[in-house]
């Protein structure tokens, strides 16, 4: 749903607007159906940037999910770094044993929900808007 999304969309320009010599840097990696935007083979870290203008408990968790499906593919990963162009701040994110024991739990707990023979019901929480997959959810 991502590629479609204007919100996405919006964000890669807030990007290439704060950060437009990076380019040459950072590689995208697909992985295991997920996409990573920014990561530095020789320095081994990945770069999330986010458009909003606060921080969330979701980025941080995305962060290390990112850094443990490397792991998991013996991709030499240090750290996460997650930037704020609109704050003007940036967040260091490091993965810790406890994550690790944590994040299988993450993932099935989302199996379960796909494997369900009818979709949950709709949250209606205001954070839906902000989605790449509100139309899917919504429509």
């Amino acid at each position: 749903m991502e590629h479609t999304s204007q919100l996405v969309a919006e964000g890669k320009l807030i990007e290439e607007a704060a950060y437009p010599q990076r380019a040459n840097k950072w590689q995208e990696i697909e992985i295991e159906r997920i996409k990573i935007d920014r990561f530095d083979p020789k320095l081994k870290v990945i770069r999330e940037i986010k458009k909003s203008n606060k921080k969330e408990k979701a980025h941080v968790a995305q962060l290390k999910f990112y850094i443990y499906v490397l792991e998991r593919n013996q991709i030499d990963v240090s750290h996460g770094i997650l930037e704020y162009p609109k704050l003007r701040e940036t967040e260091e994110v490091w993965l810790t044993d406890e994550d690790r024991d944590e994040i299988p739990k993450w993932e099935q707990a989302v199996e379960e929900i796909v494997n369900q023979e009818k979709a949950p019901s709709t949250i209606n929480k205001s954070f839906c808007k902000k989605c790449a997959y509100y139309e899917f959810c919504y429509t």
